[in-house]
């Protein structure tokens, strides 16, 4: 199963090792982590990735590999810069949120769009009508975040079986 992890670069001390724990916990799982590559979040999550043996795919922006962080194991550059985060978020089977930036925003909003489930660790939050929006489905730290992902990659719906629940118009986008 491959996993998208998507986050911010630079992030805080405490984010990034949430992301290397998240990054452990997929590798144990068997799960392929795709990120986009470079420092912060996505250097993190493929750190601790690559110490319990895991595999990972950096997808980046440009078309230099000195860019990519030294723990991606399959660089795929595509000279696309930001454009690159439809890749990214379209290519795992769901995604996890940690933390993050516009950057993140877009690759949630990519992955939302297109029927991927979304994990949130400490992520962005959406309202609509002052409504919380619940298209994100929450986790409360990495290995919840893995649990909830496997499970969303795993259901025809895209949802975990913990009782989250689509958006406030009631469907998936």
């Amino acid at each position: 199963m491959m996993i998208s992890v998507v986050g911010g670069d630079p992030a805080p001390p405490e984010v990034l090792a949430q992301a290397e724990a998240l990054g452990r916990e997929l590798a144990r799982r068997g799960c392929t982590i795709v990120c986009g590559g470079r420092g912060g979040v996505m250097e993190a999550v493929c750190r601790g990735a690559r110490a319990e043996g895991g595999h990972t795919i950096g997808i980046l922006p440009g078309t230099d590999r000195r860019d990519m962080n030294p723990y991606v194991e399959f660089p795929i550059l595509t000279g696309m810069g930001y454009a690159r985060n439809v890749i990214v978020a379209l290519s795992g089977e769901a995604v996890i949120a940690v933390d993050g930036s516009h950057g993140t925003l877009s690759e949630i909003a990519h992955a939302l769009q297109h029927g991927v489930p979304v994990i949130g660790l400490d992520t962005w939050r959406f309202s609509h009508e002052g409504a919380d929006d619940r298209a994100i489905i929450r986790a409360s730290d990495p290995q919840d975040a893995v649990e909830k992902a496997i499970a969303a990659a795993a259901r025809p719906d895209g949802r975990p079986q913990t009782g989250a629940r689509p958006g406030p118009s009631g469907r998936r986008p």
